[in-house]
């Protein structure tokens, strides 16, 4: 079996590894390191969880010689804020040995610290698309030494609307330089930036997605509406031994808000939230506070889906069943990793039952089904987007819609009026047959002398 010996790394490098525990390579690390190496372009695919950050930046920082310039020699392009943090962290813990200095720049916080930082230099840039354009048009940030870019996770960057950003960024890289990309789908989109950007890329290709983990045990529950997938909840988490670290997933930050708040009057501290709308530092707390322990209980929505990197997740629970089934992949993925046993949970409506088939299409297999335990009250109330909406046919108070036609009166003589242009010019006109010009002070006296 391959181990890290078996690599052509640094004795720094090796001595990094074996603090953080590191064994064997996973299947993704082993077929990238060395194609990474040769400093072809590549393209992976492969699932989250699979151990992708690892599998790029390790022949990267062995290639990575010592510098004292202070411009960026590699730039990493994540989507979300999470994984830029998360990103950041590791290459650190990797690099620990070494004098390479990492970067991380991300929306939502003060833009002048980040030019601060960059001004001191740095090696590699871990960066959002969006930041990392502002700080370009800016000028803070020189992008002309960039030898290698790497793009992770670039299905959900154009998921998110990034496309503009990114192609403009890759268009102002240096030409002379290595693409590294790695994506769990491999979209039209993702092959149209490919074909564009990308020469003769070598394709590395680990459990492609929708391919079912085989630690992971699915099983599903048929739920009529919200609140009764509330009640369903809240009885599950009473079990703190068995459900002792629980990942929920929802569609949207509303329904996220009002599931937390439902959670919050029973659970209360150990309950946490992260969606767009939180500020950053709340963010970075709630995973923080999640991942050692001091919540139970996680709510978040699907742009979180790929932007956490949590240990021993016991359960993941999709509240919602997500309209993408590819998704359904990405939150199930943040349980059962580094080979541990993990348990997944889908709850679905009337509504969302074809969105479970289609999952189920996805993966080639028939998520086992739960009944509804009869304890569970079932909720009449309903969210504004359950309420069905009534249409009142023959209301003689509701105003009728009027046909659209020609005005319905005549117009008053003000409004039939004419723009003219001023009047001190129609009189000149008027008087002297030609209007009086501007530096020719003696045209009308001449003009009455003929």
């Amino acid at each position: 079996m391959l181990s890290f010996d078996d690599f052509k790394i640094s004795s720094l490098l090796r001595n990094a590894i074996e603090d953080l525990g590191f064994k064997e390579p996973r299947p993704i690390q082993a077929k990238a390191f060395p194609v990474i190496l040769s400093g072809k372009d590549m393209v992976g695919i492969a699932q989250t969880g699979t151990g992708k950050t690892f599998a790029y930046m390790l022949p990267i920082l062995q290639m990575l010689p010592f510098s004292k310039e202070k411009q960026p020699r590699v730039l990493v392009l994540v989507p979300t804020r999470e994984l830029v943090v998360q990103v950041v962290d590791e290459i650190e813990k990797f690099g620990k040995y070494s004098s390479i200095k990492v970067v991380g720049v991300y929306g939502g916080t003060n833009m002048n610290r980040q030019k601060e930082a960059l001004a001191e230099g740095s090696d590699i840039i871990v960066a959002t698309p969006g930041r990392l354009y502002d700080l370009m048009l800016s000028r803070a940030l020189r992008i002309k030494t960039i030898k290698k870019l790497v793009i992770d996770e670039v299905d959900v960057m154009l998921d998110l609307g990034f496309r503009f950003q990114l192609t403009n960024i890759m268009d102002l890289l240096p030409e002379r330089r290595q693409n590294i990309m790695f994506s769990a789908t491999m979209t039209s989109e993702v092959d149209k930036l490919i074909n564009d950007y990308f020469i003769t890329p070598s394709k590395v290709t680990v459990a492609l997605s929708g391919t079912p983990l085989d630690n992971i045990s699915q099983s599903c529950y048929p739920v009529p509406n919200f609140y009764t997938k509330v009640n369903l909840v809240i009885d599950l988490l009473k079990d703190n031994d068995l459900y002792n670290k629980v990942l929920i997933f929802v569609s949207n930050k509303k329904s996220a808000d009002r599931l937390f708040e439902a959670l919050d009057e029973f659970y209360g501290s150990e309950t946490c939230i992260i969606h767009s709308n939180k500020t950053q530092n709340y963010r970075l707390r709630s995973i923080k506070q999640f991942d050692e322990g001091k919540n139970r209980i996680l709510v978040t929505t699907d742009v979180m889906a790929r932007g956490l990197d949590l240990d021993k997740i016991s359960h993941v629970i999709n509240f919602d069943t997500p309209s993408y089934p590819e998704n359904y992949m990405h939150r199930i993925g943040r349980t059962g990793r580094s080979e541990e046993e993990g348990t997944a949970l889908l709850f679905y409506t009337e509504k969302e039952k074809a969105d479970k088939e289609a999952i189920e299409t996805l993966m080639k297999i028939k998520i086992a089904q739960n009944d509804l335990p009869d304890h569970i009250e079932i909720s009449e109330r309903l969210t504004p987007a359950e309420t069905p909406k009534i249409i009142e046919a023959n209301n003689p108070l509701k105003r009728q819609e009027e046909e659209v036609g020609a005005s319905f009166h005549e117009k008053k003589e003000k409004n039939t009026r004419t723009n003219q242009g001023g009047s001190y010019k129609r009189i000149i006109e008027k008087k002297y047959k030609k209007a009086k010009t501007k530096g020719d002070k003696n045209y009308n006296k001449r003009n009455k002398r003929k």
